[in-house]
């Protein structure tokens, strides 16, 4: 396999992002208390970053023509990669995800199942739908934490706090990435949401999700959940995705990159709070 080749494949699993799906399990299973069950945790980030690797290699297949507008760089556009290869190279990945998920309970395969059915068939039948494809990636999101909780047979409230507020803020990051990228989608014929409705009516669809986060990130803290170690930490996450979201008016592409680090800084304070009650 030649080098470019190699890099090319790597490229097609977004390995930054597949690792940091992987850590988000890992947050849930900490958050939810379960780190003594190290067999169960290291499966389900194994699982995590190979089926988020998987989709993300399965969506430069479908999306190839796409990315020969939006981004031209990427493997198959660029022709590091042939759309047969990457297509092959998913499934297998897909494959290593299912044999890691498969060794652990069965909420926690039940879970994967869903998110390996909705990674497979985003592309193809939910990312042209106005909404439904960010609704779809908003609870894959989310459920990266949930997976973690479920890998340990603990799913607790705290936990479910963190799926809806990150599935909240994933929906709205997607909408502002949509915006981003409307020259190419329209020009495929897709039909997302700020095509279907507008640009800044869908911004300010998405600024009102971001809104309901903040609004609820005090939760766990209100609820005696977790101290005031996470409400520090929290309130810097709402900060941080606040600022982002006023960015996301003049510069879309800004906007959802740093609406991306306020979401793993609320990851964070989940952790902080976690250990904050366990010492």
């Amino acid at each position: 396999m030649s080098g470019e080749r190699a890099r090319g494949l790597l490229e097609l699993t977004r390995p930054v992002n597949a690792v940091a799906a992987g850590m988000l399990t890992f947050i849930g299973a900490f958050v939810a208390g379960g780190l003594d069950a190290s067999i169960a945790v290291g499966a389900a980030v194994g699982a995590t970053v190979l089926a988020t690797a998987a989709g993300n290699a399965m969506n430069d297949y479908f999306d190839r023509e796409i990315d020969r507008i939006n981004e031209p760089d990427r493997p198959i556009p660029r022709g590091a990669v042939t759309p047969r290869a990457a297509l092959w190279f998913s499934v297998l990945l897909f494959g290593g995800a299912v044999v890691l998920a498969l060794a652990l309970p069965l909420v926690a395969i039940a879970i994967a199942v869903v998110n390996l059915v909705a990674l497979v068939a985003y592309t193809e039948l939910f990312k042209g739908l106005p909404g439904v494809g960010n609704l779809v990636v908003g609870y894959l999101g989310g459920s990266t934490f949930l997976f973690g909780a479920a890998a340990v047979g603990r799913i607790t409230e705290a936990v479910v706090v963190l799926f809806a507020l990150a599935a909240l803020s994933t929906v709205a990051r997607e909408i502002v990435k949509d915006i981003e990228d409307v020259a190419g989608d329209r020009r495929e014929g897709l039909h997302t949401l700020p095509i279907a409705i507008g640009e800044r009516p869908a911004l300010w669809l998405a600024i009102a999700l971001l809104a309901i986060a903040l609004l609820a990130s005090p939760l766990p803290y209100l609820q005696e959940t977790f101290g005031w170690p996470y409400l520090a930490v929290v309130a810097i996450a709402d900060l941080v995705m606040a600022v982002a979201a006023v960015e996301s008016f003049g510069d879309p592409t800004a906007g959802q990159e740093h609406l991306s680090y306020a979401m793993f800084l609320a990851g964070g304070a989940f952790v902080v709070g976690r250990l904050a009650v366990a010492v």
